[in-house]
Formats: C-alpha cells, sequence, structure tokens
C-alpha cells in the first residue's frame, strides 16, 4: 500500500512537472488590482479549460521589447505572447518578432476587430496584432458640481465651450477651481489637451494651426478653473476620489475606477464635443505571438480566448472599462456601472474625431514635454497666451520627427 501511494506521488510529481507552460509578458493591466482580476478572472479558467499553466508577467513596452529581442539573438525563445501598445507595435514588425496571424483570423467568424484599430495593428495588409485594451476619454464629473452648472447644458452633449463656461462658475463659486489635469510633467495633459485641440479640427500634436490654436485658448480661458493643487497631480484618479477636483476628462478606464468607487456621486459622459465633433486621443494595445515560440498551437488558443467577445467584455470591464475591440462585444454589455463606462467609450470610439501616436517620433516624451511647459509657464504662471511662442515651440516638436 505505501509503494502504491509513492507510485502516485511520483506520476502526479510527473504530471505536474510536465504541464504545458505559456509566458505570457504584458504591458497591460500592471496596476495590481487588474493584474488580479486577469489572473484570478480571465486566466485561470483558460488553464482549467486547456490543462495548462500560464505565466502572465507584466512590464513596461521597452523592457518588453529588448527581452524577445535577445531572446531572438540567442536562439533561446522563453516568452511565447506579448500585449504591446500601439507605438511600438511597428519595432515588433520591423524586428520580425512576430507572427503574422492573418490566416488563422480569418476562420473566427463570431468577431470581428473594430476597423478604428486596424491602422495601429495591421501591416501591409497582414494582421500581426490583436486588439485589446483600447482607449479613449470621457468625461467625469462628481455631482457636487451640478449646482453650478448652466440650465441649457446637457451633461452628456457637453461642449467644450461649455465645460469651460461650468468649470469656471465652480471656481468663482467655491473660491478655488475643482478641474483635473495632470500638472506632473510626463503625464497625461498631452492627451487631455490633446481631446480639445481635435474637437476643434487641430492637427495634433502640432501647434501651428488654428484648432491647437483655438484649444490652448480655452485652456488659457480656464486658467482659474484649474485646481490649486494642479502641479501635484501626476494622476487625476486620486483627487477625483477625495472630491477635492470635480471634474476631469481622462482616460476611459481610469474614469471608469473612480466612478466604480462610488457611482452614486459621479456622472460619466462621453469627452466634449467642439466644431469638428468629439476629439479623443485613442490607442489600443495588441496580443501577438513571439516568432519561434515552441508553444505556438497553445499561444493561439490563448489569443482566441482572450478575443472572443464575451471574455473581452468581462476582461474589460473587469479592469476598470477598456474598451473591447470587437463590433461584437457590445451584445454582451448590460446596464451596470462598468457597462456605462463601456458604451460611453464606444459612442466616442464609433462617433469621435480620432487621433493616435503615430510611429513618427524620435522621443515621444520631449513632445509631452513641450505640452507640459506650455500649460505650466502660459496658463498657470504667467497667465498670457502668447501666439508666437506657440510657433517656437512647433519648433520643438519638428526636431522631433523621424
Amino acid at each position: 500500500m505505501k509503494k502504491v501511494f509513492i507510485l502516485l506521488l511520483l506520476i502526479s510529481v510527473v504530471m505536474a512537472f510536465s504541464v504545458p507552460t505559456l509566458v505570457v509578458t504584458s504591458r497591460l493591466w500592471t496596476p495590481p488590482t487588474e493584474k488580479e482580476f486577469i489572473i484570478n478572472e480571465i486566466i485561470k479558467p483558460f488553464e482549467e479549460m486547456y490543462g495548462v499553466k500560464v505565466v502572465f508577467q507584466t512590464m513596461d513596452d521597452e523592457t518588453m521589447l529588448k527581452q524577445v529581442k535577445v531572446q531572438k539573438e540567442t536562439g533561446k525563445i522563453t516568452t511565447d505572447v506579448i500585449i504591446a501598445y500601439a507605438t511600438k507595435m511597428p519595432e515588433w514588425v520591423k524586428n520580425d518578432l512576430v507572427v503574422d496571424l492573418t490566416p488563422y483570423v480569418k476562420q473566427w467568424t463570431d468577431r470581428h476587430f473594430s476597423k478604428g484599430f486596424d491602422s495601429m495593428t495591421v501591416f501591409n495588409g497582414k494582421r500581426y496584432f490583436l486588439p485589446i485594451g483600447a482607449d479613449v476619454y470621457l468625461t467625469l464629473i462628481n455631482k457636487k458640481a451640478l449646482q453650478y452648472k448652466p440650465e441649457d447644458v446637457d451633461v452628456q452633449n457637453l461642449t467644450w465651450e461649455q465645460l469651460a463656461e461650468w468649470a469656471n462658475l465652480i471656481a468663482q463659486g467655491e473660491g478655488e477651481g475643482k478641474f483635473a489635469v495632470t500638472g506632473v510633467p510626463m503625464k497625461s495633459l498631452i492627451y487631455q489637451i490633446g481631446a480639445i485641440a481635435l474637437s476643434y479640427g487641430a492637427h495634433w500634436p502640432d501647434l501651428d494651426n488654428p484648432g491647437a490654436v483655438a484649444a490652448w485658448y480655452l485652456v488659457y480661458k480656464m486658467r482659474n478653473a484649474f485646481s490649486p493643487a494642479i502641479k501635484t497631480y501626476d494622476d487625476t484618479r486620486p483627487p477625483m476620489k477625495r472630491e477635492e477636483t470635480w471634474i476631469t476628462v481622462a482616460h476611459c478606464a481610469r474614469v471608469g475606477e473612480v466612478y466604480k468607487s462610488n457611482p452614486t456621486q459621479f456622472i460619466i459622459a462621453p469627452a466634449p464635443k467642439g466644431p469638428a465633433g468629439i476629439g479623443s486621443v485613442a490607442g489600443t494595445s495588441g496580443l501577438a505571438i513571439v516568432k519561434g515560440t515552441k508553444n505556438f498551437d497553445l499561444a493561439l488558443k490563448f489569443v482566441e480566448y482572450m478575443t472572443r467577445p464575451d471574455i473581452m467584455v468581462k476582461s474589460h470591464k473587469g479592469t476598470g472599462g477598456f474598451i473591447p475591440p470587437v463590433d461584437e462585444a457590445i451584445k454582451f454589455l448590460g446596464n451596470d456601472e462598468q457597462d456605462q463606462v463601456i458604451k460611453n467609450a464606444i459612442k466616442v470610439m464609433n462617433e469621435g474625431v480620432l487621433s493616435y501616436i503615430a510611429p513618427i517620433w524620435k522621443d515621444w516624451g520631449q513632445v509631452k514635454l513641450v505640452y507640459d511647459e506650455i500649460f505650466k509657464k502660459m496658463i498657470l504662471e504667467e497667465g498670457k497666451l502668447d501666439i508666437d511662442m506657440l510657433e517656437l515651440y512647433q519648433l520643438q516638436i519638428d526636431a522631433q520627427r523621424k
């Protein structure tokens, strides 16, 4: 009996070590709560479904790219699936690091990837990346702000002019600004102002066009509407949760997180519109299979599973409210808090004037710093918009073009 027990134990140990293992490296879902949800609620059912083990790890785009390059050079591919951001996808394709998934995707008749992201994920007619975790910008309003709302303003159909007037009325009534953007350099400001610029027909992120000037003029008119602590904000979530600020226009998943924390206190709406429509910077991450993986069949099963419409909705709702970029996902949405986030984001995606970070920049961080500098100097410190200076700043942006 003892020998039988030992034999069974040895068999179980051998089986444990022989379980196929898939290594997935992602720049998406890095916050601990998001990562935990993906592992427990999305990946675990996949592991049970196929009797496999998935090692899910997160890291930034640049580190991930360098890691897989080294694996290719040494001939030791240990990463099977990656999730990269749109701006880095061209480098993966250029370096021949990912598999052309076109022939496999054609067989999946139950899903159609949102066309708006083809320009980011398809290269020379070949689909190397499957969009996942797409994003646009949404408006988040604390109900405390409603007491200052002009009567003729429809929260779900806001214009930027209306929002600016409303934010200024709040500042006058409260004795301080309650509008939030990120004032710490190298964060989200360029995207927040980008939403305004695109709604005025700008060629974002360029500054030497009427739409960009109109956007900065609107920001200038709002100079007293920003929170006095604006320079300390590297993220608009904390001040919105603390109710230190009452209005922001921010990334849809981050808006979703704040809304979910207290849905009775907040209102979600599409980003405001301007003469050109609803402006928003948009982007997406993408799943890809690493070229040379020894686990190709399992990797293909994984990316197929992750892009199923029902799984997309579950993963995107559970991580704050990213857009599930498959057309069929809308059928799986209901009316709870996170559904409202995604529905508003889909509205912006389908109806908006969208732009994304094109892969044409030497150093995108330097372009971001131009916006940070203009905001700090002209809006917060000098309180004077200098059009000639905008043209000089444009030269700094031009210098970063490849």
